[in-house]
């Protein structure tokens, strides 16, 4: 039978996947001798099994009572005992931290008698008692059986009428629990269960069950975290913060997750529990005032600090309580940090001997670097500052304020840029955080939920901002001096520095921009990371990164960037605006004269923008991709232009005839699989021709060019064959060198790639076109149509437009890989579709053997990291 309990004894930090990253972190600091409250862990295979099963595994309850009977005796006391009670805390811990998305229930084991055992424990203090019991009734109330927080919430801002917590006495809370009590018969039908082993088995099947709650399902899926993974439970003997002045709850960085600064940061609160911090309720003080209250408790804690960084070489994000004087350690992690300081800590180990360069490439990714990309404020211009709280999560936010989670989504859909703003902000706000370009918020501090998960998701934050009168049902809020800001008003946060202004302030340029346009180094402390970090990463990644550039003023800027060639430069693109006329004229030619005559007009104009494009590059490989439109695109509407003629009658001139016979002929139901890319080219003659010599042109006026010529779409090699020939004769003729292949962006070509590799010199993968016919999806129809259904049932867990398919397309690119190479073992293998940026589709590429990808130029720094960090992760590829 396997083994669903581990006692905190029986693990370590490695076991993630088993027990969830609380879970091993809890044995691991237990085995390093941590003060850490006894408990035990139930497995991830066991959700697993009750999520696929609806019920506990066979074996769980009997190690589930196995395990408790230990950790009572091993505390001398039994859960619930009426005059001495054991109480335990539930709570999940997935592999990956996923901050107030899935549940916790404190205080399992109190009941009406239980309790005034509580009290006598804690030497007759029954405030501390009743308030602890009321804490577990909403806790289980809300978690376990489903009721609405908010009536609970209501209850309890009835009781205080005006006064703080702190003012609550004995009585107040004894009172409440009647509440409490007489709300869950009224929700339920049946009173709240007293019996405590009952309590426990219903809190663990509930957060067992959250684990496909739907914050939880929306935070798995904007952070990419697997659906099929399951959350441990962590069952742990309660340690009490909330039993006076004496004790209180706290959070601590080893570092500053905001900046990566080493010093002492973190939020304490006295007499509390640990649900007050973090669900910002309210305001904390800074953990620096805990060595005035406590210091015995402070400098145990900062020699513990120091010990977990230095163990796991690492900024570590801490929960702690103290009870009357004692240091309890109630979870560590790897702490979340924004992009700037996952850059900043990075360098800083290396420089401390904790890491190697190779390791701090690994510990940052590509989209916090393009994070650090964003804009920020100008600081020269005028900006009305109407608030100041605590700078939680950097960057520039300039939106509308809404007040609520719904209309933050609702407005970002209709394309308006929002700042969610709340008084605390909890995890039903999650999708309101995902929309809005920022969050702000009057009460909590840097370990608030709206700073973590905002952080987490690289979203501008302001926290704290106690300044702000917050009315969510007025939808407004007050500032100083009166100033009212009603939902729907401008307003710009500024996350580095916690200031809050009113209107739109302008943003400039990010610093690492400019570093990578060509500015210094300088004294920049962040800069000089990113430089180091990029410097490191360039000199270990296999692949070469190339940039997607139509223009010189692209290709010069993509080379600023990093590029090293261009691997797409669409020809179509050239044709748009002015010279579409001329398109036109070759569409509609009446016979060979005429289209010499729209031939000869566009060689010179592509021959120019070649020599544009090579001259920028001087010298790199430019793929340039002969001409791939619909060629719908290129003509008039047919229904407006036979709506126009109609209209005319007798009078509609000889022009517009000839046009709409010749829109009537060319019309397809489904032009993106209709006369396109090779098919354009061997149906149109000389066009592709036109193309070739405009190409070897400027290829010879611009000496030292790498020139490849990519023919589009095909699907046969013997289409590749009849353009290769005619290309290759012009070629010659024009004394230039340059190698021709192919697109791959046909499943048919994928799948017989082995034979068009006898005639292409190099792949280019277009994996947007694979990825619409490989899943019959028209890109432009279906995204707005049903994806997120897709992505709410779990078909898919992001866009296969976004991240690549590795199950179907890349399956296809693989196969293309190996037999393409089998043919040509020097065949030339790239990536040219808008999954050349994209940071888990460049580690693919890595692995199937490809020699570059090609992203937008803005992507080129990312994809840099990014095939670095997938050199140093991946154990090797499969054809190099």
């Amino acid at each position: 039978m396997p083994k669903y309990v581990y006692d905190f004894t029986e693990g370590n930090k490695d076991l993630k996947d088993l027990l969830g990253g609380k879970g091993a972190n809890l044995a691991e600091m237990t085995n390093l001798g941590l003060p850490v409250p006894p408990g035990f862990t139930i497995t991830t295979e066991a959700c697993r099994s009750f999520l696929a099963e609806g019920a506990l595994p066979e074996g769980l309850e009997e190690q589930l009572s196995r395990h408790l009977a230990a950790l009572e005796r091993r505390m001398g006391r039994r859960l619930g005992q009426s005059d001495d009670p054991l109480l335990v805390s539930v709570r999940s811990g997935a592999k990956f931290s996923m901050p107030g998305m899935m549940e916790t229930v404190l205080n399992i084991g109190l009941n009406d008698e239980s309790v005034r055992g509580l009290a006598k424990q804690a030497g007759g203090n029954e405030r501390f008692a009743w308030d602890s019991y009321r804490r577990l009734i909403q806790m289980f109330g809300k978690t376990v059986q489903g009721i609405d927080s908010e009536l609970f919430d209501e209850a309890l801002e009835r009781l205080k009428a005006g006064r703080s917590d702190l003012d609550l006495q004995a009585a107040d809370f004894q009172g409440l629990v009647e509440t409490y009590k007489e709300i869950i018969r009224a929700e339920t039908g049946e009173d709240f269960p007293a019996d405590p082993y009952r309590q426990l088995r219903m809190a663990v099947e509930a957060v067992f069950a959250s684990w496909n709650a739907p914050r939880a399902v929306l935070y798995r899926r904007q952070e990419r975290i697997p659906a099929d993974l399951g959350t441990a439970v962590n069952v742990c003997s309660m340690v009490f913060g909330n039993c006076g002045m004496d004790s209180g709850t706290g959070v601590a960085f080893t570092r500053d997750p905001g900046s990566g600064q080493q010093g002492v940061y973190g939020d304490y609160l006295q007499n509390a529990q640990g649900e007050d911090v973090v669900a910002g309720i309210r305001n904390t003080m800074p953990l620096q005032e805990l060595e005035h209250l406590d210091k015995h408790s402070y400098d145990e804690l900062m020699r513990i600090m120091e010990k977990l960084e230095n163990h796991y070489r690492d900024l570590c994000d801490i929960e702690f309580t103290v009870e009357r004087g004692r240091l309890w350690m109630l979870q560590t992690r790897v702490g979340k940090r924004t992009a700037a300081a996952a850059f900043r800590i990075a360098v800083q180990l290396v420089d401390q001997g904790l890491i190697d360069l190779d390791e701090a490439v690994t510990r940052v990714t590509g989209d916090q670097l393009a994070q650090l990309m964003f804009p920020r404020f100008d600081g020269g211009a005028e900006k009305k500052r109407i608030a100041t709280g605590m700078n939680a999560s950097p960057g520039a936010a300039v939106g509308r304020a809404v007040f609520c989670s719904e209309r933050a989504v609702e407005l970002a859909a209709a394309g308006e840029a929002v700042i969610l703003v709340r008084r605390e902000t909890n995890p039903d706000d999650l999708a309101g955080m995902i929309a809005a370009h920022g969050v702000l918020t009057s009460r909590g501090g840097k370990t608030s939920h709206a700073a973590v998960v905002a952080r987490g998701m690289g979203k501008t934050c302001v926290c704290g901002a106690e300044e702000l009168e917050v009315s969510a049902e007025e939808r407004r809020f007050t500032a100083p001096g009166g100033v009212v800001v009603a939902e729907g008003d401008l307003i710009s946060i500024d996350g580095s520095s916690g200031e809050v202004f009113l209107g739109e302030v302008p943003v400039v340029p990010s610093p690492v921009v400019e570093y990578f346009e060509g500015a210094p180094v300088g004294g920049d402390e962040l800069v000089a990371a990113v430089h180091r970090i990029m410097s490191h990463a360039d000199a270990v990644r296999r692949l070469d990164v190339r940039a997607n550039a139509d223009t010189g003023e692209d290709a010069a800027r993509a080379r600023r960037f990093g590029a090293r060639g261009i691997g797409l430069c669409r020809t179509e693109h050239m044709f748009l605006g002015d010279r579409r006329r001329l398109v036109e004229d070759l569409v509609l030619a009446g016979g060979d004269e005429e289209r010499e005559r729209a031939l000869a007009a566009l060689e010179p104009l592509q021959r120019a923008d070649f020599t544009e494009i090579f001259r920028a590059m001087d010298g790199l490989p430019v793929t340039v991709r002969l001409i791939d439109p619909p060629l719908h695109e290129f003509l008039p509407d047919y229904t407006e232009l036979s709506v126009k003629v109609a209209l005319a009658g007798d009078r509609a001139s000889d022009g517009d005839r000839r046009l709409l016979a010749a829109v009537k002929r060319l019309h397809e139901q489904n032009p993106m699989l209709g006369l396109r890319g090779v098919r354009l080219g061997l149906v149109v003659p000389g066009l592709f021709a036109m193309q070739v010599r405009a190409i070897a042109a400027a290829a010879k006026a611009v000496p030292g060019t790498r020139a490849e010529i990519m023919i589009p779409l095909v699907g046969a090699v013997q289409e590749l064959e009849c353009v290769r020939e005619e290309a290759a004769g012009i070629l010659a003729e024009a004394g230039v060198e340059a190698a021709v292949g192919t697109m791959i962006e046909v499943p048919r070509a994928a799948l017989t790639a082995g034979r068009i590799a006898e005639a292409a010199e190099f792949f280019s993968f277009g994996t947007n076109d694979l990825t619409q016919m490989a899943w019959g999806f028209s890109r432009d129809d279906v995204e707005a149509a049903f994806f997120s259904r897709y992505l709410e049932l779990g078909v898919f867990g992001v866009s296969p437009f976004e991240t690549l398919d590795r199950d179907g397309v890349g399956r296809l690119v693989r196969i293309a890989v190996e037999e393409g190479r089998r043919t040509r073992p020097d065949l030339g293998l790239g990536i040219c579709g808008e999954h050349g940026g994209d940071p888990d589709s460049i580690h693919f590429c890595h692995e199937v053997g490809l020699d570059y990808v090609s992203c937008s130029p803005f992507r080129v720094p990312v994809a840099r990291l990014e095939a670095g960090r997938a050199a140093l992760t991946c154990a090797g590829s499969d054809t190099r």
